[in-house]
């Protein structure tokens, strides 16, 4: 199934007003007057909204696991509104942005500059293997971060944990390459066995 959000706006805008500026143009050059203004007053500023968007497009984050019956279930059961929005703010086309979470890592105090700013490049989601959190349904969002070494990751954790609510728990894990995973874990298991 097609899902809307899954389009891009900016390439909508491209072919859209590409194929009207262009049929106005053929149109021109035939003498057909009403196809000719059609295909400049709408082809023209649909292509230029497409090239303003383009600018600004920021495309949506891979998910690099599939997700499972068990972490589908799971996720029905236990997550959290945060946990929710940002899996779907990372995984569709944003405009307007410079990069997924900027304005996140810009509060946190992990974005001093454009290039020191830690890039998200792929989310998953899993059932926790953490000792505390065993078996509750985790977002994992992984990071390049080649600038901010992972102690600073972990000197933020517990801000992070406030950061995204009450609900969750943030946990960080270095990987190779400069590369961190976040792990956003629901606490919501545990409020429901206490």
């Amino acid at each position: 199934m097609l899902k809307l959000n899954k389009i891009s706006l900016a390439s909508v805008g491209l072919y859209v007003g590409g194929i009207l500026f262009v049929v106005g143009f053929w149109a021109y050059a035939k003498g057909n007057s009403t196809l000719n203004l059609v295909g400049f007053f709408y082809g023209f500023p649909i292509l230029l909204g497409g090239f303003a968007f383009k600018s600004s497009e920021v495309i949506p984050v891979p998910v690099i696991i599939p997700e499972s019956e068990s972490v589908l279930a799971l996720r029905k059961l236990q997550e959290t509104s945060t946990q929710k929005q940002l899996r779907k703010d990372v995984t569709r086309y944003r405009y307007g942005i410079k990069a997924h979470l900027d304005e996140v890592l810009e509060k946190l105090g992990m974005s001093p500059t454009d290039e020191e700013r830690p890039v998200l490049i792929a989310i998953y989601e899993e059932v926790s293997q953490v000792e505390q959190t065993k078996g509750a349904y985790s977002l994992v969002l992984r990071f390049h971060s080649p600038l901010m070494g992972f102690d600073f990751w972990q000197q933020k954790q517990d801000k992070l944990t406030r950061f995204f609510g009450p609900g969750i728990v943030a946990s960080v894990d270095e990987l190779e390459n400069k590369e961190v995973d976040l792990r956003l874990i629901s606490q919501t298991h545990q409020e429901a066995s206490i």
